[in-house]
């Protein structure tokens, strides 16, 4: 059964999405949300709003892992990177969301027929 459910599409996509971008490096928040908003050429943006309250909730589900980070001086960041778990929620939220475009497609392209 996929985990796309109409009511849980936004969460569901920005987790997919902030997930998606961790998959191969590990990335502190800003970082997340420029990948995010350069690999859609500015179509999808995550504020500070969303953004933290998404990660934070990945890691206390153990999807994702921080780790602060000195830089410079004063500054720390917190680095988040996939765990195991994560790699395995994403991978199966990336045929879910497969499945559900598919679906999608199936009903919309009849307006191109």
């Amino acid at each position: 059964m996929s985990r796309i459910d109409i009511p849980q599409l936004t969460k569901l996509f920005n987790e997919s999405l902030i997930l998606a971008v961790l998959f191969n490096e590990k990335k502190h928040g800003y970082q997340i949300a420029l990948e995010i908003e350069q690999r859609s050429d500015g179509l999808f943006k995550l504020n500070h709003g969303t953004l933290y309250p998404i990660l934070h909730k990945l890691e206390k589900e153990g999807h994702i892992k921080g780790v602060w980070k000195q830089e410079g001086p004063k500054r720390q960041r917190k680095y988040y990177n996939l765990t195991a778990k994560g790699r395995k929620y994403i991978t199966g939220l990336s045929a879910d969301w497969r499945t559900f475009m598919r679906q999608f497609y199936d009903i919309i392209d009849e307006v191109e027929k």
